[in-house]
């Protein structure tokens, strides 16, 4: 009956201090945190900065100005294998969480406990475009828990669709490119509904490190990056 006793006692203990840290974490969220957070209704009147161009009478582009390459386009008039593309390389449980992906996060740790490599996987779609319209890339516990917290929101007032248009549409491709219109345009001087496989899988490897995979400067790690994107899809 002792042994029981201490048992309940040793169990209770722990369980009870995790319930208080976690009241006091949440009350933390909603004093502190929350409060300060950007209103991700922005999201919804986002208006992308294209640069001018300068046309022949017969249609062809003379010239362009402007520090930032892009085309923006909605998300229907982006190739389903570019999306399952990105999605494969990038957050292949895209459309199962809600923002955060607790199951990454947790493989990310058990990764990193154990040899001391972390995972990819920890960061979401949804987590990279709030950081890339509201946050600096600062490595800080603050930073990465508003982050996730902006995620949770984004998914509360955007579908997944919304969402990943964003992302295709703002991230920096390199070459002065953001987005994937802009980036079909410069790498291989198609629209992207004319791009082939290959190419699809070359342009979504460089989400991970624009300059690192960049088909032009580093031709064979970007086809190393290109073939593990086609081994995903």
């Amino acid at each position: 009956m002792k042994v029981w006793r201490a048992l309940v006692r040793w169990t209770l203990i722990p369980v009870s201090a995790l319930a208080v840290a976690g009241i006091l974490l949440a009350a933390g969220l909603s004093l502190y945190v929350l409060p300060g957070l950007p209103s991700v209704n922005e999201l919804k009147r986002v208006q992308y900065h294209v640069p001018l161009r300068v046309f022949s009478a017969e249609g062809d582009l003379l010239a362009e100005f402007g520090e930032k390459r892009r085309v923006p386009l909605k998300i229907d008039e982006i190739p389903l294998p570019l999306k399952q593309a990105v999605i494969a390389a990038e957050d292949d449980r895209f459309y199962e969480h809600p923002g955060v992906d607790y199951q990454g996060i947790l493989r990310a740790a058990f990764s990193l406990a154990r040899t001391q490599a972390a995972l990819q996987g920890g960061s979401t779609i949804t987590m990279q475009v709030a950081r890339n319209f509201f946050l600096n890339r600062e490595r800080t516990f603050w930073r990465k828990l508003r982050e996730m917290l902006l995620a949770l929101q984004i998914e509360k007032k955007l579908s997944k669709d919304e969402i990943l248009a964003l992302y295709l549409n703002q991230n920096y491709m390199g070459k002065r490119a953001y987005g994937v219109g802009a980036a079909a345009q410069i790498y291989y001087g198609v629209d992207v509904g004319d791009l082939t496989l290959a190419q699809i899988a070359m342009m979504a490897g460089l989400y991970k490190a624009p300059s690192k995979y960049n088909p032009i400067a580093n031709p064979q790690r970007a086809k190393l990056r290109r073939n593990y994107v086609l081994r995903r899809m």
